[in-house]
């Protein structure tokens, strides 16, 4: 038989180093896991949220013991919410958006490794740090003080700071914002031209970018979305997605032609303009689109019909023949705040839902202007008028918050009589109500100047103000007094921007 040969050196080698790794390996064991936890990813690490934003998440390098994640967890200024858990992943859902024009700052220390509770030992997380920020409190309006006249205004309450938007040479009419804050559509005529019935559709960029880090568009760029050559723009509204507009189009060869029409409001990046379709449908009055951006809402003959924007218009999708209007919709598209006009010539404004409940909320012998689910709270705010004179039929207005859950109604607001043209504006995080008080000119010369502004009953304003109101639930609001505060600033029909 033949001798084995001896270890080569590079057989030495391997076995040395196996035998090093192996005591390696055997001292690890013998000491356990040492690996710290922290935290891994913050989703809204450095980001700028928005009232759509309602949850982040901290994703783990181990599984935690989660109470004691849950007790360490602490958000300046603290911002209430419900905890969940898919194994290393936490969500932090808010009860209530995060007011705007805020820094916050997450902090976690103290919490307990799970697996080294378990053993007995005292492992804690390495301590964490996080910040976000939520959108400025930004406002928009049509000015009505020397260079900003008839002119789109955007004012930051949180910076303080002015910028107009559209040029000189167009008196804007209406106007409403994109859901990412970052574009405004409007309606304006031409600044010498009086004629409302020739009004066209723009966008404006605001110079507001929605996200951190992202460059946004400089503001004041116009473009020209619908002319009214062959069509007078009468009234319009944009989807909540931001995808459609919606428009009220008049004939001007057969001024009994009129009806509801539908157009994608951003290009497909074709150089062709979008174009617009006419919804095939019997005309109707007020129009509202849906919250899922794919039906609108019309008063229609005796009721108020649901038609959808794809498919055959002429078969409504729902029709409600007790009520005339749809105020508002709730977000999530499961509630509707809706009028019935009755034969005595009072109105009624009721709760109705998806599930097919119909709850009177209240009534009223003067008007139901504007209605607005709050996100934050199970209240609807609204612009009433009661009649304080039947001779000469003199309405006054004033504001109301519902509590949707038990009916109760508290006033927050009256104005002064015989100013029905107020326009009224909830903030997207629920914490602020934005109204204007127009002053018409008490003797208008019969020649007006054609950039002269007229409310939508035709008053000439002479002027207007706008105040700001803070809120508060309902339950906190009864015990303290809030009042509204006059901005420095000349306009009307203020809007929050989202």
């Amino acid at each position: 038989m033949t001798k084995s040969k001896a270890f080569q050196p590079l057989d030495r080698i391997a076995i040395a180093l196996i035998l090093l790794l192996s005591v390696l390996i055997g001292l690890i064991i013998l000491q356990g896991d040492v690996v710290t936890a922290r935290v891994r990813e913050f989703t809204w690490q450095n980001q700028q949220i928005g009232a759509e934003d309602n949850s982040f998440t901290l994703t783990f390098s181990r599984p935690m013991e989660v109470k004691s994640v849950e007790d360490n967890l602490k958000i300046e200024p603290p911002l209430a919410g419900k905890f969940s858990w898919a194994g290393r992943r936490m969500v932090y859902t808010l009860v209530t958006p995060a007011p705007y024009g805020t820094n916050y700052k997450v902090q976690l220390q103290g919490a307990k490794d799970k697996f080294a509770q378990q053993e007995g030992k005292n492992r804690l997380i390495q301590p964490f740090t996080g910040s976000f920020r939520t959108r400025d409190r930004v406002i928009l309006y049509i000015g009505t003080d020397k260079e900003e006249q008839g002119r789109l205004v955007l004012y930051n309450l949180t910076q303080e700071q002015k910028r107009v938007l559209t040029p000189k040479d167009l008196t804007v009419i209406d106007f409403e914002s994109f859901p990412d804050g970052e574009k405004i559509l409007f309606s304006a005529r031409a600044a010498n031209n009086q004629d409302l019935l020739s009004a066209q559709l723009y966008t404006v960029t605001t110079g507001v970018s929605a996200k951190s880090g992202q460059k946004a568009e400089p503001e004041g760029k116009v473009d020209l979305t619908l002319d009214s050559k062959d069509y007078q723009n009468l009234k319009f509204d944009l989807s909540p997605d931001g995808q459609t507009i919606v428009i009220q189009r008049g004939n001007k060869t057969n001024p009994g032609d009129f009806g509801l029409w539908f157009m994608p409001a951003t290009s497909d990046g074709s150089a062709e303009k979008p174009t617009p379709k006419r919804l095939k449908s019997q005309p109707g009055g007020d129009f509202m689109v849906t919250p899922d951006s794919k039906a609108v809402a019309v008063a229609q003959g005796q009721g108020a019909a649901i038609l959808p924007l794809q498919g055959d218009a002429s078969k409504p999708l729902d029709f409600l023949p007790q009520f005339g209007l749809v105020q508002a919709f709730s977000k999530d598209g499961s509630q509707a705040a809706m009028v019935k006009f009755n034969t005595d010539y009072t109105r009624d404004l009721f709760l109705v839902t998806n599930q097919g409940v119909q709850k009177q909320l209240l009534k009223t012998t003067g008007s139901i202007i504007s209605c607005q689910f709050d996100i934050a709270s199970p209240t609807l705010y609204c612009l009433l008028t009661q009649l304080v004179s039947k001779e000469q039929y003199i309405e006054q207005p004033y504001v109301v918050a519902i509590d949707l859950k038990t009916g109760q109604q508290k006033p927050l607001l009256v104005l002064p009589p015989a100013q029905r043209n107020v326009q009224m504006s909830l903030s997207a995080d629920g914490l602020g109500l934005l109204f204007d008080q127009v002053v018409p000119q008490t003797n208008p010369s019969a020649s007006l100047p054609t950039n002269t502004l007229k409310t939508d009953d035709g008053d000439v304003i002479a002027t207007s103000s706008l105040w700001l109101m803070p809120l508060l639930p309902i339950a906190d609001a009864a015990t303290v007094e809030i009042r509204p505060e006059q901005l420095p600033l000349a306009g009307f029909h203020p809007r929050w921007l989202p």
